[in-house]
């Protein structure tokens, strides 16, 4: 991945110190995000729709450093919360399972990992998956450069490809729908943990191609054209609905945030910050550009989150079968 932490944001008690919530005597025990790029915009909605209970001092941070770097920081027992876009994988469960940390595993959102092109790009306006697999494989590395040996009928162009880096949830699914494998993948190309990096690698260059989250697209739209993706149910442009609709596929996939069991239950702020999340996930989530998770299974969570204790959710129950 690139050096450190891409974005930051941060939300020191809604803005509303002035107003006295958090007083100077008063501790703030800091909630922090990390990890996913693509969830990104929703923890930063999340986090600007939180209202605390009144008194209730509190300091929430959001950082995108990329899927596996966050759930690595997770699993170490530094943060409470890790923002992924890929479920977590054996060797991160048996690395919590080191520490003794147990997880409450929150689906927020479902996505469209978007292929796009810069708008002044004259004839891509589809691409298949076999394509796709032409382009982006390992075996492509060094070989595949130009758009003409994609697609005979388009020029004989250099191609300048942008795309996330390896810490990416991102990375790991598109290589996993498209070459079979979260590490096939070539690595001659411009790589970062970065969405909006790679929004400027591709609106700079005429002949570049890229690919990340809807969120930053959508974001983007005047800025970049999304491709029309010919998958398992025949060609469909990546948009909420076609999410919505089971119809964009393999590139649809789910959103998580990671939360710590031991410290939603030793932190009262937390537990209401991940309900409020999930009680307002539709709005949320409509405001980040994504589409919502199952409202019936977040209300079965919020519920859950009612309990005293909260009940752990580890790899026996939420992880069976992965």
């Amino acid at each position: 991945m690139g050096a450190g932490i891409r974005q930051t944001g941060v939300l020191l008690a809604a803005g509303l110190i002035g107003a006295g919530w958090l007083g100077a005597s008063a501790k703030a025990e800091e909630i922090r995000i990390v990890g996913s790029s693509t969830v990104y915009p929703f923890s930063l909605e999340a986090i600007r729709q939180f209202r605390p209970r009144a008194g209730q001092p509190f300091k929430i941070s959001a950082s995108a450093t990329g899927t596996s770097a966050g759930l690595r920081e997770f699993c170490a027992g530094r943060i409470g919360i890790a923002a992924a876009s890929r479920p977590i994988n054996a060797k991160e469960i048996q690395a919590c399972g080191s520490k003794g940390i147990s997880f409450l595993e929150l689906p927020l959102a479902f996505d469209a990992i978007t292929v796009v092109v810069n708008p002044a790009n004259p004839f891509a306006k589809a691409i298949s998956t076999d394509q796709l697999q032409t382009l982006w494989s390992r075996a492509a590395e060094g070989k595949v450069k130009r758009w003409s040996q994609v697609n005979p009928s388009w020029p004989d162009d250099a191609i300048r490809l942008c795309g996330p880096g390896r810490e990416s949830g991102t990375y790991d699914t598109f290589n996993k729908a498209i070459n079979g494998s979260e590490s096939n993948s070539r690595q001659d190309y411009t790589a970062s943990e970065d969405d909006n990096v790679l929004v400027r690698c591709v609106a700079k260059d005429r002949l570049a191609l890229g690919y990340f989250g809807f969120d930053y697209y959508q974001a983007n739209r005047s800025r970049l054209r999304a491709l029309t993706v010919d998958g398992l149910r025949g060609p469909v442009a990546p948009s909420i609905k076609a999410v919505q609709d089971s119809r964009y596929l393999p590139l649809s996939r789910p959103l998580f945030y990671y939360v710590n069991a031991k410290a939603v239950n030793s932190n009262p702020t937390l537990r209401q910050f991940v309900s409020n999340s999930l009680q307002k996930g539709r709005k949320i989530a409509e405001q980040a550009g994504m589409s919502a998770a199952a409202l019936a299974r977040s209300a079965a969570i919020v519920g859950q989150l009612e309990q005293r204790p909260v009940a752990a959710v580890g790899a026996e129950v939420e992880l069976s079968g992965r």
